[in-house]
Parts: C-alpha cells; sequence; structure tokens
C-alpha cells in the first residue's frame, strides 16, 4: 500500500537526476494525496524522450463510462498487475517513474495509527514504479492518471505494513520506461522490495493525517516537530 509521500525536489535537480529537458514549476509538496495531480516521468516517441506528465494520483480504466461514479485505483500489486484487465496494457505499454522524496506508512497500536516517513538514507530522491492511463471523455475530454506498484515490504517495513511501493533503481529506469521492452517476465525482474539497508524510516507527527496539512513539518522527525503535535486546519 501506498497512500501518501512527498516531494520537495527542485526542478533543476529532477532534471538533472532524471535526464530531462525541461520540468514545469512545481512547489514542494510534503503531504500528496490519492485524487491529486503528482508528477509522473513517461518515455514517448520514436527516440524514447523522457517527458515529465501532470497526471492524477488513481488509475481510471479507459472503459470507464463516467468518471465522476468510479474512484481512481491508487496502486496495483506488481504480482498480478499484468493480468488484471485495469492494468494489463498499461504494464505492457505505459510505464512511468514516479518522482519522491519518500513516502508515508501508518503503525496500528492501541486506538491510534503512528505515520512513518521513509526515505533513502542519503536523502536522495527516489523513482516509485508507476502505470498510466489515458482516459477519454464523451464531450473531447482528456485525463490522464496514474497508480504506484506495490510489493512485499522490506525488513524495514515489516514492523510497520506488509506492503511497500516498487522504488527503481536508477540503473534501471531506461528498462523500465522502454515502450519497446513487452516481455512480462523481464520487466516483473524489477518488481521486488527495495533493500532495506539503503533506506531509513522515522516517526512523524500526526498533522500528516490530514490532507489540507501540506507542511514542512509532515516530513520531519517526530521530535523535530511541534511539541503539542496539534492538527492544523
Amino acid at each position: 500500500m501506498c497512500g501518501r509521500f512527498a516531494l520537495t525536489i527542485s526542478p533543476a535537480v529532477l532534471a538533472k537526476i532524471f535526464q530531462l529537458s525541461d520540468v514545469p514549476r512545481i512547489k514542494p509538496r510534503y503531504n500528496i494525496a490519492p485524487g491529486q495531480s503528482v508528477l509522473s516521468i513517461v518515455s514517448v516517441g520514436k527516440n524514447a524522450k523522457r517527458e515529465p506528465r501532470k497526471q492524477l494520483w488513481g488509475l481510471i480504466p479507459p472503459w470507464t463510462s463516467d468518471i465522476k461514479k468510479v474512484t481512481g485505483m491508487i496502486n496495483a500489486r506488481s504480482e498480478t498487475a499484468d493480468q488484471k484487465p485495469a492494468f494489463r496494457e498499461a504494464f505492457i505499454q505505459r510505464r512511468c517513474l514516479i518522482p519522491a522524496d519518500g513516502f508515508y506508512e501508518w503503525k496500528r497500536g492501541g486506538s491510534k495509527k503512528q505515520p512513518f516517513f521513509f526515505r533513502m538514507v542519503e536523502h536522495e530522491p527516489m523513482a516509485l514504479a508507476g502505470l498510466w492511463e489515458l482516459w477519454k471523455g464523451p464531450e473531447s475530454q482528456f485525463i490522464e492518471s496514474c497508480a504506484i506498484l506495490t510489493t512485499a515490504c522490506n525488513t524495514l517495513m515489516q514492523p510497520i505494513h506488509d506492503r511497500m511501493p516498487i522504488i527503481i533503481d536508477p540503473t534501471e529506469y531506461n528498462l523500465w520506461l522502454d515502450n519497446a521492452v513487452f516481455s512480462a517476465e523481464l520487466l516483473k525482474k524489477m518488481l521486488h522490495p527495495y533493500p532495506a539497508e539503503k533506506m531509513t524510516t522515522y516517526p512523524v507527527s500526526q498533522i500528516v493525517n490530514s490532507t489540507q496539512n501540506d507542511l514542512p513539518d509532515c516530513i520531519k522527525a517526530l521530535d523535530e516537530t511541534m511539541t503539542d503535535d496539534k492538527m492544523l486546519f
């Protein structure tokens, strides 16, 4: 499961890391939630040029007749994505990378759930594995949407949750984005839990529980945030 993440990287850094010729102006976001716009990187054309796109987080199947009655699918299980009708075509033809500083997960305990932030040890950006679709409406509407692939948790996440988003290693960016690669068997070799020793985690304030809170305090370690941990509305 991956239900929230953060992206505060500057456009210049994004362009360098993901080899982009242009990146739209984006403001730092500390609490990205389902149903919101996210930055996605896709490969297009015969030259496989990488392009940044703004997509709706929550994949809308192309056969959907009324998007008002559909809740977009924010996650896709990597083990079965190539078999499920909603994801099968996108898995083969429309893969993407979703840049992030890190992601959140909640640990159950008593009457409250404690949020944790997961990121790389050196705080470098990560690229979440995604699938995207283009929905065409009856009145010439076009909406691009995406879902994040998940897998079994690594040992770092195990005490918190049994699933985690798939993080693509930088050496495999080209392969994941290559639309000429149709082999599900080859693609699935990239879809595994990210090495726990390359990641770190810490508890954060419960202000992240509300999607209305999009603040730097969301990603700070709990002992660095407000002492009263009061929700901000």
